[in-house]
């Protein structure tokens, strides 16, 4: 998976939980789709992206290195 697509992941995932806790648990959490939205704008406008850099760091989207095989 491309570190673009894992973003755009990771943004659709935290948008749906936000939405679930906001029905199942308190109003407030709704303050993270604020959030998450918010983070997408200025991320468009910026090309600076805290999930990005996150998950970059964590070897999303890196290649994986080829096995190696006995001879």
């Amino acid at each position: 998976m491309s570190l673009d697509r894992a973003v755009m992941m990771f943004a659709g995932f935290m948008v749906l939980l936000s939405l679930a806790l906001t029905h199942w648990v308190h109003p407030a959490w709704a303050w993270l789709t604020v959030f998450v939205g918010f983070n997408l704008m200025q991320a468009s406008v910026t090309g600076f992206c805290p999930a990005r850099i996150m998950l970059g760091r964590l070897g999303v989207g890196r290649p994986r290195s080829p096995e190696v095989t006995p001879l």
